[in-house]
């Protein structure tokens, strides 16, 4: 649910009540008093401030008077996460990012935006059913290359809405190797979903960062899914992704590193290659890495279902993320495919 700091404010106002001197009646014969109104009246109290609206995928508060509501929904990217999507476009837009596994062992990225709609996004690649669970808690559509029968069947199923190549924004850079090459303009792909105007529940239980706990120091992490490592360093108070596919100075950088261990189980479908093709599970319980300012808290993370927020939980009681930009990585805990794993140090 969206954190209380957040919930819709309601003005008190507090009425003095008017204080009137009774009438004083004489005997017969003689004159009344003279009515005198009383001077004592309390002032009206001033209006309770309003407390400032945070964004919901990055809890960070916006200035006084401003709305996280907007007319469009949160617009999420599938995009590649190989040496072949370099250089990747629009990723130091995004406010938060989920890594998840695809076959042979390498990833791909969804990317959350919205609090700031960019221009060109890319390369976009297809969705997987790993997505239900990744995207329904915000309400998101997702801007896809598009999807094998089964997945667009699992999604349809779950009401997530999709937008894929041949609508509006989408175009091929005849510069880059096919299916490397398709990109959307997210502005125009995004006016496809404008509708009612209403703010998504937070992603994440977010906090205030001088709040977090702190740990085991960690400045340097891996996350191993196989085919693929994704290599973080903190620096200068953010996450630096050193092996990052991204242009130069369209990184994302994040505050937070989150590593939710998820199982894994395997579609009724092979790829073009004929390689299984995996299911992360984001739904259930695991355990749990949270990486901020230089130091890493373990516990479990909780999904009661594949539509509901996620929670964190430690020994010492649930945990927050620190309001920020959040890169989550679902490494694979089993199942399906070979476990993957996470170090530090």
């Amino acid at each position: 649910m969206r954190s209380s700091r957040a919930l819709p404010r309601a003005v008190a106002r507090v009425t003095a009540p008017l204080l009137i001197a009774g009438l004083a009646l004489t005997g017969c014969g003689g004159g009344g008093g003279d009515d005198e109104p009383s001077n004592d009246s309390a002032p009206a109290s001033s209006p309770t401030p309003e407390e400032p609206d945070t964004w919901p995928l990055t809890g960070v508060e916006l200035p006084p008077g401003e709305s996280a509501t907007k007319n469009h929904p949160v617009m999420v990217v599938k995009m590649d996460n190989t040496q072949a999507s370099a250089p990747q476009v629009g990723l130091s837009h995004a406010d938060m990012v989920v890594e998840e596994l695809v076959e042979g062992g390498y990833t791909r990225l969804a990317a959350f935006f919205y609090s700031d709609i960019p221009g060109t996004v890319g390369p976009v690649r297809s969705m997987r059913a790993s997505d239900i669970d990744i995207v329904t808690p915000a309400r998101a559509e997702i801007v896809t290359s598009g999807a094998a029968q089964w997945t667009i069947d699992q999604l349809n199923d779950a009401d997530v809405t999709f937008y894929q190549e041949g609508e509006s924004g989408f175009f091929r850079d005849d510069e880059r190797n096919a299916p490397y090459n398709l990109f959307a303009d997210l502005a125009k792909t995004t006016k496809q979903a404008k509708g009612e105007a209403a703010r998504p529940d937070d992603y994440l239980p977010f906090g205030d960062p001088a709040a977090f706990p702190g740990g085991q120091p960690a400045t340097s992490i891996t996350a191993d899914f196989g085919a693929h490592n994704t290599e973080w360093a903190f620096e200068a108070g953010k996450y630096i992704n050193r092996n990052s596919y991204a242009a130069q100075g369209d990184e994302f950088t994040a505050d937070t590193i989150v590593v939710c261990m998820v199982k894994t189980t395997n579609a009724p479908y092979k790829d073009p290659s004929g390689a299984s093709v995996p299911i992360s599970h984001f739904n259930g319980k695991g355990k749990a890495m949270v990486f901020h300012n230089g130091t890493v808290v373990r516990g479990t993370w909780v999904k009661d279902a594949p539509d509901a927020p996620v929670r964190f939980e430690t020994k010492a009681g649930p945990l927050s993320i620190p309001a920020g930009k959040t890169w989550i990585e679902l490494v694979p805990s089993g199942g399906a495919v070979q476990p993957g794993s996470v170090t530090f140090q």
